[in-house]
């Protein structure tokens, strides 16, 4: 398949991205009505950035920072016999996610195996009396029977096709792009 181009079109850029985290961000107040004994997860890496600019936006709003942690998934994958494994996550803190609410993070949503990986990580932590889903874009495709609570941005794709975010903080902008050709998947 050489000899293929690869497209790419911008479907949300910067400003569509704040106002979708914003609008997410004021959905988890008005569902969970405080931020008392909640938690943010981020699912590394992208879902991490997501999830520290919702903390942001909850500040902005409510006058009070959420406590965010960075969930490695990577131990509690199913595809792991073919990436070479990886060891169990220690925590500082084992008992982090026991009875509270956590809003579990990642910033595109597919087949959903990633978000099953960080149930399992969060239930090795302890056991959260809620777990909901914030996700920033969901392009669909679900091979598992997960659905998020919070979506940014709904963005049907073919298997085609991929779809790339952005963060000033590693990429120098911030947007979401859709990628088209044969080079798509990875």
């Amino acid at each position: 398949m050489t000899g293929s181009v690869q497209t790419e079109a911008q479907i949300m850029d910067g400003l569509a991205v704040s106002r979708s985290l914003t609008r997410i961000a004021h959905e988890i107040l008005e569902r969970n009505r405080t931020l008392d004994e909640m938690v943010l997860a981020g699912i590394l890496t992208r879902g991490h950035f997501v999830a520290e600019r919702l903390c942001q936006a909850l500040e902005r709003i409510e006058g009070m920072r959420p406590p965010l942690v960075a969930l490695d998934v990577r131990p509690f994958r199913d595809d792991v016999a073919r990436r070479g494994g990886h060891g169990a996550v220690e925590s500082e803190d084992k008992h982090r996610f026991e009875r509270k609410k956590v809003v579990l993070v990642d910033d595109v949503l597919f087949t959903g195996r990633t978000v099953r990986a960080a149930l399992d990580a969060l239930m090795a932590e302890g056991r959260a009396t809620l777990v909901q889903l914030a996700v920033l874009v969901d392009r669909g495709h679900r091979e598992l029977p997960i659905r998020p609570d919070f979506v940014g941005k709904n963005m049907p794709t073919s298997k085609e096709e991929r779809i790339v975010v952005r963060f000033r903080e590693v990429d120098g902008e911030d947007g979401v792009w859709i990628v088209k050709g044969s080079r798509a998947n990875r």
